[in-house]
């Protein structure tokens, strides 16, 4: 766990270098999914990173980082994002949170029942 608190702050910090050039220049609130769809395929997920950290009023959350969570809502948010390239790219973040959070918890109660 304290190895996340590092963590972000390396993966803002590298987001912020590596993509100067490859990120629209909009601020990220302001993305559409168009705008993330035209993202190098390398920087998708630490856009996803940042965007999640920051995504409650522009500070981080607890300052940890789901690298799982985020490996899951990366490529559904790519497919979401191609199939609706002028919505909100935050609105499918979110989306994309609420549909991995709703399948964890439907996965820790069939291990539950399991026991």
């Amino acid at each position: 766990m304290k190895a996340t608190h590092y963590l972000l702050p390396l993966v803002v910090a590298g987001l912020a270098v590596t993509s100067a050039e490859a990120a629209p220049k909009k601020p990220l609130g302001k993305w559409t999914c168009e705008d993330f769809i035209g993202l190098d395929d390398e920087y998708k997920p630490k856009a996803v990173y940042w965007a999640s950290a920051y995504a409650k009023g522009g500070a981080p959350e607890d300052g940890q980082l789901d690298i799982e969570g985020t490996e899951k809502v990366t490529p559904w948010l790519v497919e979401a994002c191609q199939k609706e390239p002028k919505a909100s790219f935050w609105m499918k973040l979110k989306d994309g949170w609420h549909k991995v959070e709703s399948d964890s918890k439907s996965e820790m109660e069939k291990m539950k029942n399991k026991m």
